[in-house]
This record gives C-alpha cells, structure tokens and sequence, in this order.
C-alpha cells in the first residue's frame, strides 16, 4: 500500500495534469453567433455578471481572484465586442455597474449549453462517490487554494 506522502504527491500530479488541460481547454473558443466567438476566459466573466443579472468591476475581480486592473481589461475587451454595458453607480463616482447586452445574453447562453453537457457528465460520474469522499476533495481543493493565493500574495 502506497504511503500518505506518495498518495498526496500522486493526487498533486492528478491536480496539474487537469489544470494543464483545463488551461488548454480556456483557450478555446465558443460560437455564439455566425462570425461571433468569445474566449472560455471571457465567457466566464459573462457568466458571472449574467447569474448576477449585474456586478461592479470590484466584484469581478474579487469573483475570479484577479486584481482590479486585470478585470477592467476584460470588461473593457467585453464592452468593445458588444456583450456588456457599463452604467455609472448612482450616488458613486467611482464604481460602475455592469450589464450583459443582448449578444452578451446570446453567450450567456451558449456557454451554458456547452459547459451543460461537461458538468452533467461531471455529477454523474460523481454520483457514485459518498457525500465523505466528495467533502474530501472539497476539503483537499480548499487547500490547495490556500497555497494558490499564498503564492500569488507573494
């Protein structure tokens, strides 16, 4: 039987191959319409204001674990392609509120179609595991983003 260290070495080498992929699988694009494709990084910032109905830059950048700068950017690429508006706070200067457009709704859409089918393949494959086993690796994916944001603090 394996030792602990060498499971938890063989769970964190689990853990970068599916990111590796996972970061290959960002630079995808999506179809939204004829001609119109949006990014995987870029559809989940849609998605977030969409399940939200709106958001301010801040609460993107907190919601993806981003600085304030790197969320402009891409609400400002999201603006220029047509998928969000930007409505000035009432009573704050500083802060902007953020809305999906039509088109915006349109990828909204899409996205959920796509990532639909991977998520219910997901629940069913994780169907079969105890509520314990699953809470372990909610448990063991909180960790390692304690040392993710520790690295990225750094």
């Amino acid at each position: 039987m394996d030792s602990q260290e060498a499971v938890i070495r063989k769970t964190f080498q689990q853990i970068i191959r599916a990111a590796g992929k996972y970061a290959r699988i960002e630079k995808l694009p999506i179809s939204v319409e004829d001609g119109v494709e949006v990014s995987t990084r870029e559809i989940h910032t849609i998605q977030a204001i969409g399940e939200r109905d709106q958001m301010c830059v801040t609460e993107v950048a907190s919601h993806f674990g981003v600085t304030k700068s790197a969320a402009s950017q891409m609400i400002k690429k999201l603006e220029e392609k047509g998928f969000v508006e930007k409505n000035k706070v009432p009573g704050n200067d500083k802060e902007l509120s953020l809305k999906l457009t039509r088109l915006g709704w349109k990828a909204f859409d899409a996205h959920e179609e796509f990532h639909g089918k991977d998520r219910d393949v997901l629940i069913s494959l994780m169907k079969k595991y105890s509520f314990e086993e699953i809470n372990t690796l909610s448990v063991l994916l909180d960790a390692l983003n304690v040392v993710m944001d520790k690295r990225l603090d750094d």
